[in-house]
C-alpha cells in the first residue's frame, strides 16, 4: 500500500487539479467528444468528422467518434462511450448518404450553440439497440447542462428518424417569425450536415453494468414532498385535503319559478 500511495500522491499543484478534475463528482464535468480519423478514412468520412466537430469539442474525454473505410464497411463511423476508464458501449454506423455543412449554402448558428434534440420513430423506444442508440446520441450531442433557456437561444435543432432499419439525421436552422402576437411563428431552415445511416455492429454493455453508470447519487436525488408531484413536462401538482362537506346546509342561489 505504501508504494501506492507514493504512485498516486501528486508531486506538483498541477497534478493534484489534474487528479481532482478526474475524481468522482455529484455533477460531472461537461463531457466533450474525441474525434479519431483512421488512416484508411475517405473524403467522405473525413468531411462528416469535420461537421461533427461543428457540434461537438475535441478533447480526451469519455466520448469519441472514429471515421474509417474499407472495402467490407465503407463509409464507416464507430460512435461510443467510456464508463470508468473503461467502453460502455459501441454502435457501428454506416454512412449512405451524406450532405456536407458547406454544401447547403443556408445561414449557420454559431459554433458550440446548444442544440434542441428531437427523436421520431418507435424504433427509439422498442428496439433495445436503438434505446441504447439513442440514449448515446444524446450524451453525444446535448451540450453543457443548463438551468434556464431563453427563447432567442434556441437555434437549431438536431433530428433524428429511426425509419425502415436506418436512421436518418438532419440539422436544421431555427427561424422565428413574427405572427401578430407575442409568441413568435418558427420556421425550420437545413443548414446541414445530412447523413442517412444504416445500423451495423453493436457492443453494448450489459444490463447491471448500464444500470450501474446510470446511477442517480443519493444526493442528487429530489426529496419526496408530501401531497406534491411531477408529470412529465415538470408541472407541479398539489393535493389539498379538506373536511367532509355537508351539501345539505350548502347555501345555493334560489330561483323563482
Amino acid at each position: 500500500m505504501d508504494a501506492l500511495d507514493r504512485v498516486l500522491k501528486p508531486k506538483t499543484k498541477r497534478a493534484k487539479r489534474f487528479l481532482e478534475k478526474r475524481e468522482p463528482k455529484l455533477n460531472e464535468n461537461i463531457k466533450n467528444a474525441m474525434l479519431i480519423k483512421g488512416g484508411n478514412a475517405n473524403a467522405t468520412v473525413t468531411q462528416v468528422l469535420r461537421d461533427v466537430e461543428f457540434f461537438s469539442k475535441k478533447s480526451d474525454c469519455s466520448l469519441f467518434m472514429f471515421g474509417s473505410h474499407n472495402k467490407k464497411r465503407p463509409n464507416n463511423l464507430v460512435i461510443g462511450r467510456m464508463y470508468d476508464y473503461h467502453v460502455l458501449d459501441m454502435i457501428e454506423l454506416g454512412i449512405e448518404k451524406f450532405v456536407s455543412l458547406k454544401d447547403i449554402k443556408n445561414s449557420k448558428c454559431p459554433e458550440g450553440t446548444k442544440p434542441l434534440l428531437i427523436f421520431a420513430g418507435d424504433d427509439f423506444d422498442v428496439t433495445e439497440d436503438y434505446r441504447r442508440l439513442k440514449n448515446l446520441l444524446i450524451d453525444f450531442f446535448r451540450g453543457p447542462t443548463v438551468s434556464n433557456v431563453r427563447l432567442a437561444g434556441l437555434e437549431y435543432v438536431l433530428h433524428f428518424t429511426a425509419l425502415n432499419g436506418k436512421v436518418y439525421f438532419r440539422s436544421y436552422k431555427l427561424l422565428l417569425k413574427k405572427s401578430g402576437c407575442r409568441t413568435p411563428r418558427i420556421e425550420l431552415e437545413e443548414m446541414g450536415p445530412s447523413l442517412d445511416l444504416v445500423l451495423r455492429r453493436t457492443h453494448l454493455a450489459s444490463d447491471d453494468l448500464y444500470k450501474l453508470s446510470m446511477k442517480m447519487p443519493k444526493a442528487l436525488k429530489p426529496k419526496k414532498r408530501k401531497n406534491i408531484s411531477q408529470d412529465t413536462f415538470g408541472t407541479t401538482f398539489g393535493k389539498i385535503h379538506m373536511q367532509k362537506q355537508d351539501l345539505s346546509k350548502l347555501q345555493t342561489r334560489k330561483m323563482k319559478g
